[in-house]
């Protein structure tokens, strides 16, 4: 096991890998971030809200050991930062510019979802009532991207989007995401999808039942199977109690079974509000599950499946010693080698918030 560091800087506040997306291209790997500015004070997310929030890109051409970050390689509304508002105040947040001239348009050409150098990433406002979300494409391992591009407005209250996809075909792609629930609040999983190119996109089956009050599920990791079953894992609430809990489709995402909690925080404090997941499926046909663990003692963990998500293995610490709970969101991806390489933000002693990743064999 290896550990590398993404981006590590004085005075800023790197996070959550989840909302972007990563990529892999043998020992090519490109990795999506945001960072903010870092305030020691800032409670629970240490950045200062007075500041924007920039979008970044990272790149390893060894398999994940060293990394180059630059600027995100696409254009923005307004210049604004991606899927971050809810980490800036008013006069800097992309919703305010999203109707403008840099509005998304509707994708007029369509592309071939099987190409070698293809990659798709979805980006939102925020999580407020009415967010808006929409995505970009890349045909040269995101060197470059295209689009913005528009979703239909999929549920009312609003989408707000993280990167999570399957490509089915050349021109078939399943998209999930997280609709906030019809009082306006974050919290209710689906799937949509498109069959030709990503010209049109129809809403396709809701994942899981929408859930009272605060409780939530939220931020979708899917997977397809060796024998064409889909498996999505969904980070939910239940008042103070955080799960991960995985449904299964067999018909490409049409109906589902389950929830099955596959893992279940503990209800130390308030605060917790839990922490998605990411799955990997290897070479031999088991699945992995990573995601950030904001139970002390604040680890990166993974556990494996030998049967296709329906039963794991004993969780493997991957990375220890967080200074505190303010960790995770990963991503993984599988190098030349057959390594995994999982990315996540991580803080060492409540210092600046970077990014990092293990590499590991399953």
């Amino acid at each position: 096991m290896q550990q590398a560091t993404v981006y590590s800087e004085i005075g800023r506040f790197a996070g959550w890998p989840a909302n972007y997306g990563m990529w892999a291209w043998g020992n090519e790997l490109v990795l999506g971030f945001i960072t903010c500015h870092y305030e020691r004070d800032g409670k629970f997310h240490a950045r200062n809200k007075n500041h924007p929030a920039l979008t970044k890109q990272a790149r390893s051409m060894d398999g994940g050991l060293t990394w180059r970050t630059d600027a995100f390689p696409g254009q923005t509304p307004g210049g604004r930062g991606l899927s971050a508002d809810e980490h800036m105040n008013a006069g800097l947040r992309l919703a305010e510019v999203i109707e403008g001239p840099d509005a998304p348009k509707q994708q007029m050409t369509p592309v071939d979802f099987t190409a070698p150098n293809f990659a798709f990433m979805a980006a939102r406002t925020g999580l407020v009532p009415g967010c808006k979300s929409f995505y970009y494409l890349s045909d040269d391992r995101a060197k470059t991207w295209s689009g913005p591009y528009s979703w239909p407005q999929f549920v009312w209250a609003g989408v707000a989007a993280r990167t999570d996809y399957i490509v089915m075909g050349p021109a078939h792609m399943i998209v999930f995401l997280t609709a906030n629930k019809f009082d306006g609040e974050e919290g209710r999983v689906f799937s949509a999808e498109t069959k030709d190119g990503g010209i049109t996109w129809n809403f396709l089956s809701w994942i899981g039942e929408e859930l009272p009050g605060e409780d939530h599920g939220i931020m979708p990791a899917s997977l397809r199977l060796p024998n064409g079953e889909i498996i999505v894992v969904t980070r939910a609430g239940h008042g103070h109690n955080y799960t991960l809990e995985l449904y299964r489709s067999a018909d490409d995402a049409r109906t589902w079974d389950g929830p099955k909690v596959v893992v279940a925080f503990k209800d130390e404090h308030a605060n917790h509000l839990g922490n998605p997941a990411t799955l990997s499926l290897l070479a031999d046909g088991r699945v992995a599950m990573t995601w950030g663990n904001r139970d002390a003692p604040y680890t990166i963990d993974a556990s494996l499946s030998n049967d296709g998500g329906k039963t794991w293995g004993p969780v493997r610490q991957l990375r220890e010693g967080g200074g505190n709970h303010d960790l995770g969101y990963p991503r993984t991806v599988t190098n030349a080698k057959g390594d995994l390489v999982t990315a996540y933000y991580f803080n060492e002693k409540l210092r600046e918030r970077l990014i990092g990743v293990t590499i590991w064999v399953p």
